[in-house]
């Protein structure tokens, strides 16, 4: 546990204030539209149970609204005067100061907290466009709690109309575009403090938002909010089914500009009271479209618990994921969606996820598993790229990962890096890819590349062909995808083996055993290599080129070897000719044609 529940506590009354500030006065009506009854104690873990608005004074020049209704407004009463608000005409609003108290409960305890928001001002608006909207700071005094203080947040044509029409407050007149709510939006960071962490952020930007006015009033989906709520864990079919289309509704509702934020950085003390620092150093976000959830990428991510241990991250990026899939189930699926239909369904439902990749990672923490031990390794580059959905399955298929350093640790009880150690080897520096394809008017798998590497030892690389690969691999019955499964052929393979050392660490150690040495080791091991396999494959006329290749490899003339085998008739090998393999492997030799060159 890195921060005590206390200051989780205590970050959470904080964080419940700036909601609260962002949503105000959206908020604020909306919480007088819906006071129903509280949830009991236990089962609350946040919520504003009272709030009080104070606005001194309000500068209003050439208003077509008066001071008392846009006091109304700005003090929560935003529904009874939304169509006051969206038709909004002035020169400017300039309102100096709004102080905003609160009384939140978390986990049963209650804490209180003023808000104060500092010369909100909108300028030249027309027919409930503002040119500009500024908010010189915000502040937040929790007691002992905590206190927060951020800076100037601006937007450009804002579309007050629009805000107030997308959550049904006023009417939007048939609208189902998206249209613009503001542009140019801009928050200037600030710095939040509790007892035992403080933090302070970066800026924000964001180009543009658009969004289209939903088809649930708030009144709605706090009405469908509270019957989820009191039907617990067994919620009717029909709630279900209101739930998700609903939530498709909002997935569908926006679109944004790709949005930039400068990072964060915290620092406060674990549960053993040791100094912990937790720093991203910048974020970004794709833009968001309806059915699309963009690409988020982090860089600069480092966590470090003082005398203990970190973890450094350069990059975390999560691609794009594309719903179109999930939303077009949900919105042809009945009104009462049950268990049954999402077993039926259930490949329907997932997401086109792109994947994630993630670069320059660096991680020195204790061994969970051995005292005294850590673990050090670190991770130069990884990538999953995932594409081509067919029923829920991606067909296309690309990971790569370089430089996967790990130091292997001395004290170990495992052979295998045991043995490692006695060949000389400290640490690994290994990679992999995996890159491979269908194509579906071809029925067939491209394997581009299995490959794994291991520097200054050797990299093993396998590529082919498979055949017999129809759409029915990918079927959502079980029976169906096994049956395709087993009827799938290899029609080529190609083995690559790079020796980048290995084979000189090998021999070091074996002839040091046999109290010879390598150069003398080398011929007897690339003849007995060359007789395994010319007798393996006898009656294959390719027999005495293969073992030949395999000889000249092994002797250490060649660093590269290459083996091949292509099948003589289609569609290539299938299960059956493996399955008899394992007991003859020679009943493979006249099926295939098999190449090897050495260089």
């Amino acid at each position: 546990m890195l921060f005590s529940t206390t200051v989780r506590q205590r970050l959470g009354i904080l964080a419940t204030a700036s909601l609260l500030s962002v949503a105000l006065p959206a908020g604020a009506a909306l919480a007088q539209k819906t006071k129903a009854k509280p949830a009991p104690a236990a089962e609350t873990t946040a919520a504003a149970s009272s709030f009080n608005v104070e606005i001194p004074t309000i500068d209003a020049i050439d208003s077509n609204v008066d001071d008392d209704t846009l006091r109304a407004i700005f003090s929560g009463a935003l529904a009874e005067n939304a169509d006051a608000l969206a038709g909004l005409t002035a020169s400017s609003i300039t309102i100096p100061e709004i102080v905003l108290a609160t009384t939140t409960t978390i986990d049963g305890e209650t804490s209180q907290a003023t808000i104060v928001f500092s010369d909100l001002e909108l300028s030249d608006i027309t027919d409930g466009t503002a040119a500009s909207v500024t908010l010189s700071g915000m502040t937040v005094d929790a007691g002992a709690d905590g206190s927060a203080d951020f800076g100037v947040l601006s937007a450009a044509d804002f579309n007050i109309g629009g805000v107030l029409g997308l959550y049904g407050l006023v009417d939007g007149d048939g609208q189902s575009e998206l249209e613009t709510i503001y542009t140019d939006f801009s928050f200037e960071g600030g710095t939040f403090e509790a007892p035992d962490v403080s933090c302070t952020m970066g800026a924000m930007t964001v180009a543009e938002f658009k969004a289209r006015p939903l088809n649930y009033s708030f009144t709605d989906i706090m009405a469908l909010a509270e019957s989820l709520e009191a039907q617990d864990e067994d919620p009717s079919p029909e709630t279900v089914g209101a739930a998700l289309r609903m939530y498709v509704d909002l997935f569908t509702a926006f679109e944004t500009s790709p949005a930039e934020f400068e990072g964060f950085d915290c620092s406060g003390v674990d549960d053993e009271d040791r100094p912990v620092s937790f720093t991203v150093a910048g974020m970004s976000m794709g833009g968001m479209s309806p059915g699309i959830y963009p690409s988020i990428a982090m860089d600069g991510l480092d966590i470090t618990v003082e005398d203990d241990g970190t973890v450094q991250v350069g990059n975390i990026t999560i691609k794009e994921m594309d719903f179109s899939g999930p939303i077009a189930a949900i919105q042809a699926a009945p009104d009462a969606i049950d268990e049954d239909w999402f077993m039926a369904n259930a490949r329907a439902l997932v997401p086109a996820f792109g994947g994630f990749s993630f670069s320059d990672v660096v991680v020195d923490v204790p061994d969970p598993d051995s005292d005294g031990e850590r673990i050090s390794a670190s991770i130069g580059a990884f990538d999953l790229t995932l594409g081509g959905y067919f029923n829920g399955i991606p067909t296309d298929l690309l990971t790569t990962a370089s430089n996967v350093v790990i130091d292997l640790p001395e004290n170990t009880e495992d052979e295998q890096i045991k043995q490692l150690i006695d060949l000389g080897v400290t640490n690994i520096d290994a990679g992999f890819a995996i890159d491979a394809s269908w194509n579906e008017a071809e029925n067939t798998i491209a394997v581009d590349e299995v490959s794994i590497t291991g520097a200054n030892l050797a990299t093993i690389a396998l590529a082919g062909t498979i055949t017999n690969a129809s759409d029915a691999l990918f079927s959502v019955n079980e029976d169906e995808a096994l049956a395709a499964a087993m009827a799938v052929a290899i029609s080529h393979l190609k083995l690559d083996i790079t020796d980048s050392g290995l084979a000189d660490i090998i021999l070091a150690r074996v002839a040091a055993d046999q109290g010879s040495d390598p150069a003398t080791m080398r011929p007897v091991f690339a003849g007995l290599a060359e007789g395994t396999v010319v007798g393996l494959l006898a009656g294959a006329a390719e027999a005495q080129k293969v073992g030949a290749a395999l000889n000249t490899f092994v002797s250490g003339t060649a660093k590269y070897l290459t083996i091949e085998m292509t099948a003589k008739e289609a569609p290539g090998l299938g299960l059956l000719d493996f399955i008899a393999a394992e007991s003859d492997p020679t009943v493979l030799i006249g099926k295939v044609t098999i190449d090897a060159t050495a260089k």
